[in-house]
């Protein structure tokens, strides 16, 4: 049977767990993840973690943060004028916003979570909600796609 290799197209179901068991992640109750393992937007420990699987192949697996979100980075916890930002709702503190900013290479997203708000100012954090966690995910592997497969709609 074939197993997953770098650059094949998954469909997985999983369970995704922090250190405390707190699941953030479960496709279980809705449509399967599907990518490309190897793919950039996927964290590097759940591509590894699936090569070498076969379709049907069930497994639990460890990724430690630096190959899941990276460490966490208080440099990234920055305080801004509370009138520095155009939102439609009021600042309140886990509010989750994405950033839209020009740089030179063009606009860029940056997801960050208010921790902190006063009359003047907010706090907000820019490093990614699970930064610096180890993740411990369930992994089922549902198909490994073939690339010609009219189904395979990414």
């Amino acid at each position: 049977m074939r197993k997953v290799q770098i650059g094949d197209v998954v469909s997985i179901h999983c369970i995704g767990k922090l250190k405390n068991g707190e699941i953030f992640e479960n496709t279980y109750n809705g449509e399967p993840f599907i990518f490309q393992v190897g793919s950039p937007e996927i964290i590097p420990g759940l591509s590894e973690a699936l090569i070498g699987m076969e379709e049907g192949e069930e497994k639990e697996v460890l990724i430690p943060y630096d190959k899941a979100f990276g460490p966490r980075d208080e440099n990234l916890v920055r305080t801004i004028p509370r009138d520095a930002l155009n939102i439609d709702v009021e600042p309140e503190e886990g509010l989750m916003l994405n950033l839209i900013v020009d740089t030179p290479r063009g606009e860029m997203n940056f997801p960050a979570t208010i921790v902190k708000v006063t009359d003047t100012e907010l706090v907000l954090d820019l490093n990614p909600p699970l930064a610096g966690e180890d993740l411990y995910f369930h992994i089922k592997l549902l198909k490994i796609y073939n690339l010609d497969e009219e189904d395979l709609i990414l």
